[in-house]
């Protein structure tokens, strides 16, 4: 229902630490300046919903979460230029466009990124959003909380796509898929012929395997403790799997690669597993981090390893993807089938967020996806 300058949505709640998902009617505002109001097709769940839900990231509550949108354009604001209602996109990160990470074309990194994407409100400090009691809630989870029927995007990080792909599937390439994919291809510029490893197989980390075998790594390991996943690992691309609960990894790894891979992906965000990461690279390697532990987690590594081993330890964010590009070319390459992502995706409906939630936390699900309209 639309009254005046705002409109009825149902969106999906978190009042409290750890707190359920709570299907709510709440009241979203109209476009304003360059924004775009975008009826969410379905929507991805990621790592990142679920430590905000628990305040391992302090995003202040209550707040709509949800930041893999895919939807059609409803409505634009009178400065939206390059896109117009009907146009089928992806949503992604939030950024200034104006600073000098986002000028050199390294938005992921912009000066802003912590405010736009987690402070819970929009540049202008207002949120977008009113409860049934008239009172705000916490929104503009980057740049566009689309745990919801409706959400509204800016237009820089509302990626058109060709009408020809498959909508309801492509929510994932906003954020984890896209960090995979991008920190193998556009921060580490993994090599045909190099030995790759990605530590974690689940959605980020196969997604990362998949790049690699796109880049033409010949050695592409996986590890993990989860034997389905390491079996998918082996179906997407990877062409040795190690279980850590099983195996010594690090030996594992530098026994398969003789003497160490020249680049590694650690996404579990855990500091025992980036050391392995380190210890696991042969000389001159580099390491990603993508996985995202409670603010203020600390690690250790040996740093005459890293000295005289000549290794680089490099942190990513969203896969150093500028999205406007990079999205529309995986888009590409799955429509190609030589990125089937859609093989970590399982589908649920918007009413059983929290059945999709616990299924990713006990790793049931590698890629939850709301379905919230056709």
């Amino acid at each position: 229902m639309t009254t005046g300058n705002s409109m009825t949505i149902r969106a999906a709640v978190t009042r409290e630490k750890g707190g359920a998902f709570q299907l709510e009617d709440v009241t979203l505002r109209a476009p304003r300046e360059d924004e775009v109001l975008v009826r969410i097709v379905a929507t991805g769940m990621c790592h990142t919903d679920l430590i905000v839900r628990d305040q391992l990231y302090p995003v202040p509550l209550p707040a709509v979460l949800g930041h893999e949108g895919a939807g059609v354009i409803e409505a634009v604001g009178p400065a939206v230029h390059s896109l117009k209602v009907g146009d089928h996109v992806v949503l992604s990160y939030a950024h200034c466009g104006d600073c000098t990470p986002c000028d050199a074309g390294h938005a992921s990194y912009c000066n802003e990124f912590f405010a736009r994407n987690f402070s819970g409100a929009g540049p202008d400090g207002e949120q977008a959003i009113r409860d049934d009691n008239d009172q705000p809630v916490r929104d503009h989870f980057f740049g566009q909380s689309s745990f919801a029927t409706y959400a509204l995007s800016r237009e820089n990080n509302a990626i058109r796509v060709s009408k020809d792909a498959p909508l309801e599937r492509l929510g994932p390439l906003g954020c984890g898929i896209q960090t995979g994919a991008g920190a193998v291809i556009n921060t580490l510029r993994v090599a045909p012929g190099s030995r790759f490893c990605a530590f974690g197989a689940g959605a980020v980390g196969l997604s990362a395997v998949m790049a690699a075998r796109i880049a033409g790594a010949t050695t592409i390991i996986a590890v993990d403790m989860i034997e389905s996943r390491l079996d998918l690992a082996l179906e997407l691309g990877a062409t040795h799997v190690i279980n850590a609960g099983k195996e010594s990894v690090v030996e594992r790894v530098r026994e398969i690669a003789g003497g160490g891979v020249n680049f590694a992906l650690e996404s579990t965000g855990r500091p025992e597993v980036l050391r392995q990461g380190i210890d696991a690279l042969g000389g001159l390697g580099v390491l990603g981090v993508v996985g995202a532990p409670a603010l203020g987690t600390e690690a250790a590594f040996d740093v005459n390893d890293l000295l005289l081993g000549g290794k680089s330890i490099r942190g990513i964010v969203e896969g150093d993807s500028v999205a406007r590009r990079f999205i529309p070319q995986l888009v590409e390459l799955h429509l190609q089938g030589r990125f089937p992502f859609d093989r970590l995706v399982k589908f649920y409906d918007f009413a059983d967020i929290e059945q999709a939630a616990r299924d990713s936390e006990a790793g049931v699900t590698l890629k939850p996806v709301l379905r919230l309209s056709s």
